[in-house]
Protein backbone atom coordinates (compact mmCIF):
# COMPACT_ATOMS: atom_id res chain seq x y z
CA UNK A 1 0.00 0.00 0.00
CA UNK A 2 3.04 2.63 0.86
CA UNK A 3 4.41 1.96 -2.45
CA UNK A 4 1.02 2.30 -4.16
CA UNK A 5 0.68 5.86 -2.20
CA UNK A 6 4.27 6.74 -3.39
CA UNK A 7 3.52 5.57 -6.79
CA UNK A 8 0.40 7.99 -7.24
CA UNK A 9 2.39 10.62 -5.95
CA UNK A 10 5.49 10.18 -8.06
CA UNK A 11 2.94 10.10 -10.97
CA UNK A 12 1.33 13.22 -10.11
CA UNK A 13 4.61 15.04 -9.51
CA UNK A 14 5.25 14.00 -13.11
CA UNK A 15 1.87 15.52 -14.62
CA UNK A 16 1.69 18.62 -11.63
CA UNK A 17 5.77 19.22 -12.60
CA UNK A 18 5.27 19.79 -16.10
CA UNK A 19 2.87 22.44 -15.77
CA UNK A 20 -0.37 20.43 -16.22
CA UNK A 21 -2.29 22.35 -13.28
CA UNK A 22 -5.48 20.10 -14.08
CA UNK A 23 -3.88 17.66 -13.20
CA UNK A 24 -2.57 18.57 -10.09
CA UNK A 25 -6.65 18.94 -8.39
CA UNK A 26 -7.09 15.95 -6.55
CA UNK A 27 -10.20 14.76 -8.48
CA UNK A 28 -8.63 14.44 -11.46
CA UNK A 29 -5.52 12.36 -10.39
CA UNK A 30 -8.54 10.33 -8.59
CA UNK A 31 -10.41 9.42 -12.27
CA UNK A 32 -7.95 10.81 -14.59
CA UNK A 33 -9.21 11.08 -18.27
CA UNK A 34 -7.75 8.86 -21.40
CA UNK A 35 -4.91 11.59 -22.05
CA UNK A 36 -3.80 11.86 -18.76
CA UNK A 37 -3.85 7.96 -18.41
CA UNK A 38 -1.76 7.75 -21.75
CA UNK A 39 0.86 10.38 -20.76
CA UNK A 40 1.06 8.79 -17.60
CA UNK A 41 2.31 5.99 -19.76
CA UNK A 42 3.96 7.38 -21.59
CA UNK A 43 6.16 9.11 -18.78
CA UNK A 44 6.96 5.46 -17.63
CA UNK A 45 7.90 4.41 -20.72
CA UNK A 46 10.20 7.28 -21.45
CA UNK A 47 12.31 6.67 -18.40
CA UNK A 48 12.29 3.15 -18.81
CA UNK A 49 13.76 3.77 -22.42
CA UNK A 50 16.41 6.41 -21.57
CA UNK A 51 20.11 5.53 -21.28
CA UNK A 52 21.28 4.27 -18.00
CA UNK A 53 23.18 6.93 -17.82
CA UNK A 54 20.45 9.56 -17.87
CA UNK A 55 18.48 7.77 -15.57
CA UNK A 56 21.31 7.62 -12.78
CA UNK A 57 21.75 11.76 -13.70
CA UNK A 58 17.76 11.88 -13.64
CA UNK A 59 17.65 10.09 -10.04
CA UNK A 60 20.20 12.18 -8.86
CA UNK A 61 19.22 15.48 -9.69
CA UNK A 62 15.91 14.59 -8.03
CA UNK A 63 17.05 12.39 -5.17
CA UNK A 64 14.75 9.62 -5.82
CA UNK A 65 15.26 5.70 -5.73
CA UNK A 66 15.75 3.57 -8.50
CA UNK A 67 12.46 1.41 -7.77
CA UNK A 68 10.73 4.69 -8.74
CA UNK A 69 10.74 3.57 -12.27
CA UNK A 70 8.94 0.24 -11.65
CA UNK A 71 6.33 1.33 -9.32
CA UNK A 72 5.42 4.04 -11.85
CA UNK A 73 5.35 1.82 -15.13
CA UNK A 74 3.33 -0.69 -13.13
CA UNK A 75 0.66 2.11 -12.04
CA UNK A 76 0.52 3.13 -15.81
CA UNK A 77 0.76 -0.15 -17.06
CA UNK A 78 -2.32 -1.08 -15.25
CA UNK A 79 -4.23 1.31 -17.41
CA UNK A 80 -2.76 -0.31 -21.06
CA UNK A 81 -6.22 -2.36 -21.27
CA UNK A 82 -8.21 0.51 -20.76
CA UNK A 83 -6.51 2.69 -22.95
CA UNK A 84 -6.91 0.17 -25.41
CA UNK A 85 -10.20 -0.03 -25.16
CA UNK A 86 -10.47 3.39 -25.51
CA UNK A 87 -8.67 4.03 -28.78
CA UNK A 88 -5.28 5.98 -26.95
CA UNK A 89 -3.31 2.93 -27.31
CA UNK A 90 -2.59 0.44 -29.98
CA UNK A 91 -3.14 -2.91 -29.23
CA UNK A 92 -0.25 -4.25 -30.69
CA UNK A 93 1.89 -2.62 -28.25
CA UNK A 94 0.21 -4.90 -25.15
CA UNK A 95 2.69 -7.74 -25.66
CA UNK A 96 5.73 -5.73 -24.92
CA UNK A 97 4.18 -3.75 -21.98
CA UNK A 98 3.15 -7.32 -20.66
CA UNK A 99 7.24 -8.60 -21.16
CA UNK A 100 8.25 -5.41 -19.29
CA UNK A 101 5.80 -5.95 -16.56
CA UNK A 102 7.32 -9.69 -16.37
CA UNK A 103 11.03 -8.61 -16.70
CA UNK A 104 10.42 -6.27 -13.74
CA UNK A 105 8.46 -8.41 -11.65
CA UNK A 106 11.42 -11.14 -12.28
CA UNK A 107 13.60 -8.99 -10.56
CA UNK A 108 11.61 -8.24 -7.13
CA UNK A 109 12.07 -9.36 -3.97
CA UNK A 110 15.14 -9.33 -1.66
CA UNK A 111 16.85 -11.92 -2.75
CA UNK A 112 17.10 -9.15 -6.13
CA UNK A 113 18.18 -5.89 -4.12
CA UNK A 114 21.41 -5.87 -6.40
CA UNK A 115 19.49 -5.20 -9.23
CA UNK A 116 18.04 -2.13 -7.97
CA UNK A 117 21.07 -0.06 -7.86
CA UNK A 118 22.16 2.49 -10.07
CA UNK A 119 25.00 0.49 -11.13
CA UNK A 120 22.10 -2.21 -12.35
CA UNK A 121 21.15 -0.25 -14.73
CA UNK A 122 23.81 -0.13 -16.99
CA UNK A 123 24.45 -3.85 -16.77
CA UNK A 124 21.24 -6.27 -15.34
CA UNK A 125 19.68 -7.64 -18.26
CA UNK A 126 16.29 -7.16 -16.50
CA UNK A 127 17.07 -3.34 -17.07
CA UNK A 128 18.58 -4.19 -20.60
CA UNK A 129 15.44 -5.68 -21.75
CA UNK A 130 13.05 -3.00 -20.09
CA UNK A 131 14.84 -0.42 -21.79
CA UNK A 132 14.49 -1.98 -25.27
CA UNK A 133 11.04 -3.27 -25.09
CA UNK A 134 10.16 0.51 -23.55
CA UNK A 135 11.85 1.97 -26.74
CA UNK A 136 9.99 -0.31 -29.14
CA UNK A 137 6.35 0.55 -27.66
CA UNK A 138 7.18 4.55 -27.89
CA UNK A 139 8.14 3.84 -31.22
CA UNK A 140 5.53 2.48 -32.05
CA UNK A 141 3.32 4.75 -30.45
CA UNK A 142 5.37 8.11 -30.98
CA UNK A 143 7.39 7.57 -33.80
CA UNK A 144 10.33 7.75 -31.84
CA UNK A 145 11.93 6.76 -28.36
CA UNK A 146 14.06 9.13 -27.28
CA UNK A 147 11.97 11.90 -25.16
CA UNK A 148 12.67 14.59 -22.32
CA UNK A 149 12.78 13.31 -19.48
CA UNK A 150 10.25 14.57 -17.09
CA UNK A 151 10.85 17.38 -14.64
CA UNK A 152 9.15 17.01 -11.30
CA UNK A 153 8.91 18.67 -7.96
CA UNK A 154 9.09 16.08 -5.31
CA UNK A 155 7.63 16.67 -2.01
CA UNK A 156 8.85 15.52 1.06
Amino acid sequence: MLNEVRMNVLSRVFVCGQGQGDACDDRVVESPDPLFRRRLLLESLTMLAADAQSQVAWLAKYDVVTDEFALDFDHAFRMAETLVEEGQLGRGVLPDLQEIDAALGEMSGAENAGRWTRDALSVDEGWIQARRLARRVLVGELGEWQQLLPEISVIR
